[in-house]
């Protein structure tokens, strides 16, 4: 076991304190194999009182209230809690209905429809409170082991290795109650458990304030990107250049020299239509394309298409008209054919750069812009009329080639800044799964780990100071 490397302190103790138990036995359970010899293995059905509502039906409308009991959903789950603020309330009578489900202090919550196994530990219970038919409410029969534990083996590798075991070769859609109460799952000590649930919790406030922060962090990155590619397009690269007003709502002062032109008067909106598609061609419909980036992938030879499709070549800037606020604008490297909810757009002449209007095109604003234009509910889409009819700011020849090289650098190493810190994300939630199991399955013995760690309060509070530090330099050094 190697916990991942922190800058700003340690998550855990050194990989050497970490020691096995000295003697395990063999449970002869698929999911969990062994566990340390003086450990047990009990069945939920011998140890949980397991109820999820039965009989719920569509609530109606006079039958929400404004205060009163609370429903609580899986939705209403965050980070192992309930958020109750979030919780819609209900009539007295709804809640009377079905007492089995009435829920208590330390009840854990788990879906059982839809998102199978997001779980909530009742921590504090602010009032009367109940279930939708989407969860099981969950606690002891007995004072076989703590709540907070079997939260730590419900959210470990263990329970999902057995719902993957009970499932194989199927999707599942519904944790049934008889499934779910022959989960075996392995049960140590008391005093052990309660060392373990120490230790895991402190774990997890140490992993969930480096995640925030990197987070925190990967949102600086991407408007620190979207901030360089507006300011490069809408004021050039010359800090000290001469502005003038441009007239132009989200565009604000450009550079004296620059002009002003509606985007059709530089670029034409090519519509020509195939149902061939040639050997050396690739094929894109909008799921290939990245949001934002730009970056594509082929479909493959394979594709068949249900409809006519339009040609593109090399060069042309392909803009997503479905759902325009994701940003899918892409210029690929090849000829190739593209479904007909792109815009195959291709400067005319020599007044405009395809590559600065690729970066012209992706620049928020003018995303927003194209945004606000959509028709159509469910599938908003905007047109060729409207974007052609922007105006659009528009440098000399050279100025737009010198910015667009300019982007592709500095958006280059940003984003190589954004996948990095991606990337120590998910490394890190990793880390967690890998953890969590190990502990709760026996694989590492966290007891002399526990008896030392800080208290719950001094330890948020050294966390927000080492969370404070993450800075943007960080990032992009």
């Amino acid at each position: 076991m190697t916990a991942p490397a922190e800058k700003h302190g340690q998550i855990a103790n050194s990989p050497q304190q970490y020691r096995p138990y000295p003697v395990y036995k063999d449970v002869g359970v698929e999911w969990l194999r062994e566990i340390p010899a003086h450990w047990g293995v009990m069945k939920i059905k011998y140890s949980t009182y397991v109820k999820g509502r039965i009989g719920w039906q569509n609530l109606r409308s006079d039958e929400f209230t404004d205060s009163g009991p609370y429903c609580v959903t899986g939705t209403n789950f965050i980070e192992g809690r309930v958020l109750w603020g979030n919780c819609y309330h209900v009539t007295p009578e709804r809640y009377e209905q079905d007492p089995y489900i009435q829920l208590q202090p330390n009840d854990l919550l788990i879906t059982k429809d839809g998102s199978i196994g997001k779980l909530a530990l009742i921590d504090k219970l602010p009032g009367p409170a109940c279930l939708n038919s989407g969860i099981f409410v969950t606690r002891p029969l007995k004072d076989d082991y703590i709540p907070r534990f079997l939260y730590w083996i419900l959210e470990s590798k263990v329970f999902s290795d057995f719902i993957g075991y009970m499932t194989t070769g199927t999707t599942i859609q519904h944790l049934y109650q008889y499934v779910f109460e022959s989960f075996q799952y392995p049960l140590p000590p008391l005093p052990e458990q309660a060392a373990i649930v120490r230790y895991l919790d402190y774990v997890e406030r140490c992993i969930r304030r480096y995640i925030n922060a990197k987070q925190k962090l990967v949102g600086l990155l991407e408007e620190l990107k979207q901030a360089t590619i507006y300011e490069a397009v809408t004021r050039g690269l010359d800090p000290d250049v001469p502005l003038k007003p441009s007239g132009v709502e989200w565009l604000g002062d450009v550079p004296a020299h620059w002009v002003l032109r509606r985007l059709k008067l530089s670029v034409t909106n090519s519509t020509e239509q195939t149902n061939k598609r040639h050997e050396h061609e690739i094929y894109l419909a909008l799921e290939h394309v990245e949001s934002w980036t730009g970056r594509y992938s082929d479909a493959g030879p394979d594709v068949v298409f249900d409809s006519q499709v339009k040609r593109f070549r090399a060069g042309d800037v392909l803009f997503g008209k479905l759902r325009p606020y994701l940003a899918k604008v892409a210029r690929p490297d090849r000829d190739g054919v593209c479904v007909g909810e792109f815009l195959v757009l291709r400067p005319c002449g020599c007044a405009m750069s395809p590559e600065y209007l690729k970066w012209l095109l992706r620049t928020k604003p003018v995303i927003d812009a194209i945004n606000a234009s959509t028709y159509g509910a469910k599938m908003p889409r905007t047109n060729w009329r409207f974007i052609g009819s922007m105006k659009q700011p528009l440098p000399p020849l050279p100025e737009q080639e010198a910015i667009a090289e300019y982007l592709d650098k500095e958006t280059t190493n940003i984003d190589t800044a954004l996948n990095n810190t991606r990337r120590e994300i998910e490394l890190l939630q990793e880390y967690r799964t890998v953890l969590i199991a190990d502990v709760v399955s026996g694989k590492v013995d966290v007891r002399d780990i526990a008896a030392h760690l800080p208290d719950e309060a001094d330890d948020r509070i050294k966390g927000e100071i080492d969370a404070s530090d993450m800075s943007l330099g960080d990032a992009m050094t």
